[in-house]
């Protein structure tokens, strides 16, 4: 979309959110593309925000603020305030000199404001003012809406008339909300009267359209109720008059009877009105007192009493011939019946129609809505202020909630969707939104990658009730568990009790999905441990009642002896498991052998062992806090979010805090039930320390490493090597004062052979 304003663009979320900071940005939404808005439809209720205002901006009164509605708002406002910049203030009170009075309606609303309210132009028009002078012009009889509620009318005659055009067509609503009626509707209904009267004198002037007189109608009604039934049953004689062989089949099978004793019937089942309507026979007549199918007996008497009786006599048999000279006497009847015109009009009936026709009553209305025009102008003045002073409060914030979420990202204020902040847990959750249906919310908002708890929340002494969802974006998930109890405060400072209903589960950190394994290891074994030892508790007790009552006879034959409590078999199972666990733990054992020449290595080994363990969950939740984002928990909502506003680690930390002590803060006396912490955890971490320093050191035989050339020097020598290294040692000296011979001394001979050898 080409645009000729300029516009400013900040990056949050994870995408680029355009800057509303000046009047201009609002009078020119209109030339921002809607790609680049943030929400394009927000609910006008269930958000922190004046529901007047959203009314007001909601024209076409569906529920919803839609982004054309907010652009016709902005521009309206912009073009009647002086200096659009003004609007960003969010100010409650507005200045007689801040209005545009350039303008037509800008000059009413001003004059307004000067004369009615008798402000100066430094004056300031509060909320208050302008909300009771709207309110007070609504509920004048003549406000200037073209619309007359029946207290407008000033004697019960035309009161009646209005009474009875609402009824027939429906209601205009009067700004002070009453219902009335427009000259629209005025003009709708007497031409609607005039028609329905014109299409009954058509009827009254042919005798043969109401051969009943105002029976006729009844008469008609019961022959269309069973046409189709009685036509197919005058067809079925025919076809059996043309083959005898299909009388059978015509009255349904045996087996169709026989699948219906199988069901719970009544006389108004479906399987039994699908059956002929009698007996049916070759040019047999209808009866019409006996024989009839149940189903239809009762449609059958009214078409006898409203229709054969008054137009053919009494009679017990209706022959095809009959049913067509019946037929025939409404065909008249059922072509007028066809083209009625008016018939909104039916409710009051022709009498009061053509009584209403024939009086005055049109020309009465259309000079009280005549009147009530008049008031246009003041109309104007006085509602549009009212309109004007909540725009000029609440358009911006609106704004930075909707084309933009300013509010949510800077954290200095909170968006109007954020109901509140939930305590539970030793957290604070700032991102809290109110639901009417947990299950149909979790299903949409669920997308959004985010740990969501959904809460009940009710005020202790009024009996309030309220839903709301948090997400949880800091800390772990080990205590949060449906039935948990917390305190929810609302933006009003109210608390309420809140208690866990529905948990949607996602990650919350990388940290906790590293321990989730393990948590879920240890988890399943204090599970099962605590399930065997239930099931052997509950078995021992099955065993101790049923010893308890067993009879006890003298007379009895002796027991046989009890079945040996050991199992043999146990042996070979023990065995199969110890040498499994043996097996495995040689195999660790051969695995670490390995480090016996960089054993400083063994550590980071295992270390990765770990890694390797748990690297799938962190790889799922670095993925899912990735992706993280607040637009399907408002589309749940009744938002229609345009973009994908995430919610990263570093924001999801600032949404959710975490207790915390403040600084400075300081401990008094200790804790004298607090257990005493065993040494044993500060033992072994030292020592595995030193265990580290000393294989980092040091090889498998014991040689320290140099660091000048990078290798392991000679390791320590025991006592008889040591003897040893002396006698060759000075055997070297011999050797080196021996000087320019090749001869060696039979002393040195003899001494180098007592050297011992390793």
């Amino acid at each position: 979309m080409a645009t000729s304003h300029i516009w400013k663009f900040f990056r949050a979320g994870g995408f680029n959110q355009v800057v509303i900071g000046t009047g201009a940005d609002l009078a020119n939404l209109d030339q921002l593309d809607q790609k680049l808005w943030v929400a394009l439809a927000c609910p006008t209720t269930g958000i922190e925000f004046d529901p007047t205002t959203l009314a007001l901006i909601d024209t076409d009164k569906d529920g919803r603020v839609r982004a054309p509605e907010l652009i016709a708002a902005a521009k309206w406002a912009a073009g009647l305030i002086k200096n659009p910049d003004d609007l960003l203030k969010g100010s409650p009170t507005l200045k007689p000199s801040a209005i545009n009075d350039a303008t037509p309606e800008g000059k009413l609303i001003a004059n307004f404001a000067r004369q009615v309210l008798g402000k100066a132009d430094d004056g300031e028009v509060t909320f208050d003012e302008a909300a009771a002078a709207a309110a007070t012009f609504a509920a004048k009889p003549f406000n200037g809406d073209g619309i007359i509620p029946a207290e407008s009318a000033s004697d019960d005659a035309t009161k009646a008339v209005i009474a009875d055009i609402i009824n027939c067509l429906g209601a205009d609503a009067d700004v002070s909300g009453k219902p009335g009626v427009s000259q629209a509707k005025v003009d709708q209904f007497f031409a609607e009267a005039a028609a329905y009267s014109d299409w009954w004198k058509k009827a009254e002037a042919d005798a043969t359209v109401l051969p009943l007189g105002v029976n006729t109608e009844a008469a008609a009604a019961a022959v269309k109720a069973v046409k189709v039934k009685v036509e197919d049953y005058f067809a079925r004689g025919r076809l059996a008059a043309f083959d005898p062989r299909s009388v059978n089949a015509l009255n349904r099978d045996e087996k169709d009877y026989v699948a219906l004793g199988t069901k719970d019937l009544t006389n108004n089942h479906a399987d039994i009105a699908g059956l002929p309507l009698a007996q049916v026979g070759a040019t047999t007549p209808l009866p019409l007192t006996q024989g009839i199918n149940p189903a239809w007996a009762g449609a059958i008497a009214a078409l006898q009493t409203n229709a054969i009786v008054p137009l053919l006599g009494a009679r017990t048999v209706l022959t095809e011939a009959d049913w067509n000279a019946l037929t025939g006497k409404l065909a008249a009847f059922d072509a007028w019946n066809a083209s009625k015109t008016g018939g909104a009009i039916e409710k009051i009936g022709l009498a009061r129609a053509r009584e209403i026709l024939a009086s005055k009553a049109k020309e009465t209305l259309t000079a009280l809505i005549a009147k009530d025009a008049a008031e246009a102008g003041n109309s104007t003045a006085v509602i549009g202020l009212h309109r004007l002073i909540h725009y000029h409060r609440d358009l911006a914030k609106l704004c930075r909630n909707f084309v933009n979420f300013a509010d949510f990202y800077g954290r200095k204020d909170k968006a109007i969707f954020q109901a509140g902040t939930l305590y539970l847990d030793q957290r604070s959750c700032d991102l809290c939104l109110t639901v009417d249906d947990a299950g149909r919310h979790a299903t949409m908002a669920g997308m959004a990658g985010t740990y969501l708890a959904y809460c009940d929340c009710v005020r202790k002494g009024t009996g309030e009730k309220l839903s709301i969802v948090a997400a949880f974006t800091g800390g772990d998930s080990d205590n949060l568990i449906v039935g948990r109890n917390g305190i929810f405060y609302d933006r009003a400072g109210r608390d309420w009790d809140a208690t866990i209903s529905k948990i949607v589960e996602n990650p919350i950190s990388v940290r906790q999905a590293f321990w989730s394994p393990y948590k879920k290891l240890v988890r399943m074994i204090e599970e099962r441990a605590a399930k065997a030892a239930a099931d052997a508790d509950a078995q021992s007790n099955a065993n101790l009642t049923a010893v308890a009552n067993t009879p006890v006879s003298p007379t009895a034959a002796p027991a046989a002896p009890a079945k040996s409590a050991f199992d043999p078999s146990v042996i070979a199972l023990l065995s199969l498991a110890f040498g499994a666990l043996a097996t495995a733990f040689a195999g660790f054992l051969t695995f670490l052998g390995r480090f016996n020449e960089d054993q400083w290595k063994l550590p980071l080994v295992i270390l990765g062992i770990m890694l390797l363990i748990s690297s799938p969950s962190m790889a799922i939740a670095w993925l899912k806090l990735r992706k993280r984002n607040l637009g399907p928990i408002l589309d749940a909502n009744g938002w229609a979010v345009n973009a994908k506003a995430k919610m990263n680690v570093p924001f999801g930390g600032a949404l959710t805090g975490v207790a915390a002590l403040p600084p400075g803060a300081t401990f008094g006396a200790p804790d004298k039930y607090a257990e005493k912490p065993s040494a044993w955890p500060k033992v072994l971490a030292v020592a595995f320390a030193l265990w580290f320093v000393w294989a980092f050191l040091n090889d498998s035989q014991g040689r320290l490493y140099n660091w000048t050339d990078g290798q392991y020097g000679t390791p320590p020598l025991s006592v008889r090597e040591q003897i040893a290294k002396d006698k060759q040692d000075k055997l070297n000296k011999a050797k080196a004062s021996v000087s320019g011979t090749n001869a060696v001394p039979a002393t040195v001979s003899a001494v180098t052979n007592a050297v011992p050898t390793k």
